[in-house]
């Protein structure tokens, strides 16, 4: 798997044609309980406008790659970014938009969470819930009634294969990624499930690329977005998911004080499951993440809850402090 050094030297490898390099970033905020995107508008006459990340090119006054990234987002969003971290480089034909002459660029992609959902600035960025894009991936409410479908098309796909080896290899994925043919569901490979569909043509994003967009219902398969773009939420989406077990990204998400209500409402909207209350509190206590404040809720819609915040001693007291997620109980 490709490092983040290595990334960022790919990618510093083409300066000498800055023109080449893109920048795109995933700008993740969570506001009460649902996980959030920041788009803009993408496109232009030939392709048509359509919801994208905010994105632009490396240019001779952007000195790092990140500092460019937050030029362009603050550019277009009028957003401030905090945290931030690479996610991968992107070089994949059909990149290209509308106006750059047809170039092949490299596309170094970034996850940043923001504190708190702010207004998106510009009236082409919006804050969209990022399950309308991969819906398929929201576990909370039970199983996604789009899964269904979408699982029933898949097995047609693999058993399209008149190879017999191919039609096995076909089911051994179905299995990795959609828990299908004995499989089991896995919350962080995000990614994996999105390029399978892109295989099997069941997205938009498929048509003219590599697969062949034979059944594109957008109410089962999400919104599509511009380019790859889908390919990159899908991306930090599952860094997301695996990095919240092992490191306390999650409370860059969260305002300075906060109910335990509060941060399972995200943790949950993150991983896309259901957790039980015991447990997870229980976890949280064990790991140490949280202490108590002297301030309570209002309790103007229920009863008054402590808030608490987080722990910064704790990235000193343990190696790996994060969410050991252990769902309630799965429907099959």
């Amino acid at each position: 798997m490709t490092t983040a050094q290595e990334t960022e030297g790919e990618a510093q490898s083409t300066l000498s044609n800055p023109s080449a390099v893109g920048l795109v970033a995933v700008i993740v905020a969570a506001t009460d309980g649902e996980p959030r995107a920041l788009t803009v508008q993408v496109g232009g006459q030939a392709r048509g406008r359509s919801d994208g990340l905010p994105a632009g090119p490396l240019v001779p006054e952007h000195p790092t790659l990140e500092r460019g990234l937050r030029a362009w987002v603050e550019r277009q969003t009028h957003q401030r970014l905090g945290y931030v971290e690479q996610l991968y480089t992107f070089g994949d034909r059909d990149r290209q938009g509308d106006d750059d002459g047809g170039l092949h660029s490299l596309s170094v992609a970034y996850l940043a969470l923001v504190r708190e959902l702010r207004p998106a600035g510009l009236a082409e960025a919006a804050w969209r819930n990022w399950y309308h894009y991969l819906p398929w991936e929201d576990w909370r409410a039970g199983r996604p009634d789009s899964l269904g479908e979408i699982e029933a098309k898949l097995l047609a796909w693999a058993e399209g294969s008149g190879d017999p080896k191919q039609r096995r290899r076909r089911e051994d994925r179905l299995g990795l990624t959609f828990g299908l043919c004995g499989g089991a569901w896995n919350e962080e490979r995000v990614l994996e499930r999105y390029e399978l569909l892109f295989e099997a043509g069941l997205i938009p994003e498929a048509q003219g690329q590599s697969g062949e967009a034979r059944d594109a219902d957008l109410t089962v398969t999400g919104q599509p977005m511009a380019l790859d773009h889908r390919r990159v939420l899908a991306t930090a989406i599952g860094r997301l998911r695996g990095k919240i077990k092992y490191r306390p990204v999650v409370f860059e998400l969260m305002p300075p004080t906060f109910t335990l209500f509060q941060l399972q409402r995200t943790v949950e909207a993150l991983s896309g499951t259901n957790l039980h209350k015991q447990n997870f509190r229980r976890l949280v206590a064990q790991q140490g993440l949280v202490e108590e404040t002297d301030g309570v809720t209002s309790g103007a819609t229920g009863r008054p809850a402590r808030l608490v915040r987080f722990r910064r001693e704790v990235l000193l007291e343990r190696p790996a402090p994060g969410f050991r997620l252990r769902p309630a109980r799965r429907p099959t």
